[in-house]
């Protein structure tokens, strides 16, 4: 068949290769010029003017991304070089928190827990009873606990140096407002499922080059098409398939059309194609969808270099920050880091000042120079208790993919790559 994939993220990309792979005519058309989605290279001006390739956000993957890591072999990366690998680390500037060691899961979270610097006996004892209990239960809950509700009973300082930091990381929505069934899922998958699962993945190149460049070189090598800079107007369902507009093109004809971009983007080509909206529809649903941003501001402490390549920072309403990471262990400039800020609000501006504020405050960084503060605002979709995400299928002939649409996992780029291999497949 020929089929149309629109939107070059993570799910379009690992959609158009599956198809492609499965024997069908792809069009990949993407409206950026850059493929990757809300992970993809961006370049930002250093100190000196010469441009780094950066990227939009600060993302990390983790042991338990398995359909990810093997889509990225499979086109010829080196996920050996291209990623630090390290356990699991949600560890402070002062050393306190949670280090996990090589042993086999589920030992190593047992180990860690016990390990962790910073908490008491009661504390290490009261997190690991509430973990025995969610393993107990197969790591499920009712569908409308939310993450603080599944963790009643555990210590202010387990919540705040542990199960937020986690939290907001996983799911980019605080524990009040996220849902307990996801988190618990996001736990059993990496922490106390395969051995390896929790391991950090702290990528030594730019997010484009870890997969879509790949995957449009391969697609283009292997008979597809691969359009940049090309945002679809409008499609149109016909008797013998679809019609699809793009910038810059004449209208083209495919069997099948799989949305891969993100879910407002959807919905408009959705409803170009005169879907109807009936109040608990595909449309209804994705337009339902609330979302959270993300901020990542890249500063420059010249001669700085963090204890390890990514600290858990606390934060509060004047320190906005979770994150930092030390691009220079990661093949960056030494001194670049990249602070994130999870479910963020305010302007960059502002940000930036508060993450300068931070650095000085927590890291014994006074003076740090904010090169660029970059802000997502639909970097997520709210993950809260109950939600009903939209279906994969749209209409007949006509899919959705993407880390929103129905599935077990959060807003992440396994859960991006997951979706866009099962388009395909359908």
């Amino acid at each position: 068949m020929k089929i149309a994939v629109v939107g070059a993220g993570w799910a379009g990309c690992a959609a158009a290769v599956e198809a492609t792979r499965r024997g069908h005519q792809v069009t990949l058309f993407e409206s950026a010029r850059t493929l990757g989605g809300r992970a993809r290279r961006v370049e930002v001006e250093g100190p000196d003017g010469a441009l780094l390739p950066l990227d939009n956000g600060q993302h990390i993957l983790i042991g338990a991304y398995t359909d990810s890591l093997k889509l990225m072999r499979d086109l010829g990366v080196d996920t050996g070089a291209s990623f630090l690998r390290m356990p699991l680390t949600l560890q402070f500037p002062d050393g306190d928190g949670l280090r996990l060691n090589n042993l086999p899961a589920p030992f190593d979270a047992l180990f860690g827990i016990l390990a962790a610097r910073g908490w008491s006996w009661g504390e290490k004892l009261s997190l690991l009873k509430v973990a025995t209990g969610w393993r107990l239960k197969n790591f499920e809950c009712a569908p409308q606990l939310s993450v603080a509700a599944i963790c009643g009973g555990l210590p202010p300082r387990i919540m705040a140096t542990f199960i937020t930091p986690l939290c907001v990381s996983a799911l980019n929505t605080p524990p009040e407002c996220s849902s307990g069934q996801v988190f618990l899922r996001v736990l059993h998958d990496s922490l106390f499922s395969v051995s390896g699962g929790s391991n950090l993945l702290l990528p030594r190149r730019d997010l484009s080059a870890l997969l879509p460049d790949a995957a449009g070189a391969w697609l283009q090598a292997h008979g597809g098409e691969v359009f940049a800079g090309a945002r679809v107007q409008a499609i149109t369902a016909l008797d013998s398939g679809w019609q699809l507009l793009a910038d810059a093109a004449s209208a083209q004809l495919f069997d099948r059309i799989i949305l891969a971009c993100p879910p407002q983007e959807a919905a408009r080509l959705a409803e170009s194609a005169a879907l109807q909206d009936d109040g608990d529809s595909w449309l209804a649903r994705t337009r339902g969808l609330a979302h959270e941003a993300i901020a990542t501001v890249y500063a420059m402490a010249p001669g700085a270099r963090l204890p390890m390549p990514m600290l858990a920072l606390r934060s509060d309403e004047h320190f906005p920050a979770q994150f930092v990471f030390d691009r220079g262990q990661l093949g960056g400039p030494a001194g670049l880091l990249a602070f994130v800020v999870s479910a963020s609000s305010g302007g960059s501006a502002a940000i930036g000042e508060q993450v300068a504020k931070q650095a000085a405050a927590q890291l014994g960084l006074p003076g740090v120079q904010v090169l660029q503060t970059i802000v997502e605002k639909r970097a997520t979709f709210a993950c809260t208790p109950g939600l009903q995400r939209p279906a994969m299928t749209v209409a007949p002939g006509l899919l959705a993919c993407g880390d929103y649409v129905e599935g077990p996992y959060p807003a992440t780029l396994e859960g991006a790559v997951r979706s866009g291999l099962a388009a395909a497949r359908i």
